[in-house]
């Protein structure tokens, strides 16, 4: 059974275009937001409810610096214009929705139990030195002066004070109750069966109601944009589910035994104001299996006991699975296509909160105005059809 939410005091500027946005997580909601706030008339359709998918389910960390690895110059330069505009997002939305989102700067560290894992973390951290990054190298009383409650004999590690969390859930709810004050219409249980297509240009989608005319469609569908009837072979993207499994543990919020986003060996750990403690998450090529598994389960415990042997007497919160939209090159898919009115964002893979931003930003931009970003040029669809090197990644190395 469908749900349509709208403010209903909204009627749209004239000359401001029709939109309709497939997939309600963070990606839909920002982008719809920003356009309602502009004046378009958006509709957002999800196929359940909205926020639920991904973004429910991711950890809220706004990583940019600690998780730039060789190769991904090109992503990391998204990634950081995306942090930096979380703190006006930040406070523009609280504004906006009249709540908060849970926005902790308190930085990231990243935890060296072993000398190998020392070695390791010292490479990343001159990478990052090279970037420009502010990262702080940690001996490891340093380390556990910071979070005294990691394994007794931690060596070293590095302390990233740029890299910051929000709680996505949070951020979700906000998202729903700023779209919706701004004059969106939220079409919930509601999935998109098609989008209508004719003469090279987008007509709208079809859903359960029927035909809903667009002048653009934003395919924001995560990882199920890829099954979109309507959508030409050639600019079906590449985007794929990979299965993360995830738990949450209950600690005192008086007395956290962890402080900051903490990395260590395979594995993360993210503090919330209300004490819960996000611990995960396995990274799986198995479709869109929702099972949780023992194995999965063991590896994200038995990683986040080694680095902090006394979450063993707190007590499990929740566990749950979750599906990030990866694409064939672990790059956002973002921008106009061969077909006029279609636009992508979508494939965000382990960044979509953090590319949250800049996301909304660069596409509201690009249907209000006209103006393509030169995030398109990089993270466009087109890039799967050009010859070696395809990826923003291998690119980067081969101009580097």
């Amino acid at each position: 059974m469908s749900e349509l939410l709208s403010c209903g005091r909204f009627s749209a500027e004239p000359g401001r275009p029709k939109v309709a946005i497939v997939g309600g997580g963070v990606m839909g909601l920002s982008i719809g937001w920003r356009l309602a706030v502009a004046g378009c008339s958006v509709d957002v359709f999800e196929r359940e409810q909205a926020g639920r998918a991904a973004s429910w389910a991711a950890a809220g960390m706004l990583a940019a610096g600690v998780e730039l690895e060789p190769g991904e110059e090109l992503l990391y330069g998204l990634n950081r214009r995306s942090q930096e505009l979380w703190p006006e997002f930040t406070a523009e939305l609280q504004a906006a929705a009249g709540m908060g989102i849970g926005y902790r700067d308190e930085g990231t560290i990243v935890a060296a139990l072993t000398r190998d894992d020392q070695e390791q973390i010292r490479f990343s951290y001159e990478m990052q030195r090279e970037a420009g990054l502010d990262v702080t190298w940690l001996n490891g009383r340093d380390v556990r002066e910071r979070e005294p409650y990691l394994r007794p004999g931690v060596v070293g590690g590095l302390y990233s004070p740029g890299d910051h969390q929000v709680d996505n859930r949070r951020l979700v709810e906000a998202l729903r109750a700023a779209f919706c004050k701004a004059g969106g219409r939220l079409h919930e249980e509601t999935p998109v069966e098609a989008i209508d297509v004719e003469r090279g240009r987008v007509r709208g989608v079809f859903a359960a109601s029927g035909q809903i005319p667009a002048d653009f469609v934003v395919l924001a569908a995560g990882p199920w944009s890829r099954e979109i009837d309507g959508l030409p072979d050639a600019v079906r993207p590449p985007v794929r589910p990979i299965k993360g499994q995830m738990l949450s543990l209950q600690m005192d919020p008086r007395e956290p035994l962890v402080r900051h986003v903490l990395w260590a060996p395979k594995i993360y750990l993210v503090p919330r104001e209300d004490g819960r403690l996000i611990i995960g998450g396995t990274v799986e090529e198995r479709g869109f299996d929702a099972r949780l598994t023992a194995g999965g389960m063991l590896s994200v415990l038995e990683a986040a006991w080694r680095a902090v042997p006394a979450i063993e007497e707190l007590p499990i919160d929740e566990t749950w699975v979750g599906f990030r939209p990866g694409s064939r090159d672990d790059a956002p898919i973002l921008g106009p296509c061969e077909v006029e009115g279609l636009v992508f964002a979508t494939g965000h893979h382990r960044n979509g909160i953090l590319l949250t931003p800049v996301t909304a930003d660069v596409v509201s931009r690009y249907i209000i105005g006209g103006r393509a970003d030169e995030a398109f040029a990089t993270f466009g669809i087109d890039r799967f059809e050009r010859h070696e090197p395809t990826s923003p990644a291998v690119a980067s190395r081969e101009t580097a």
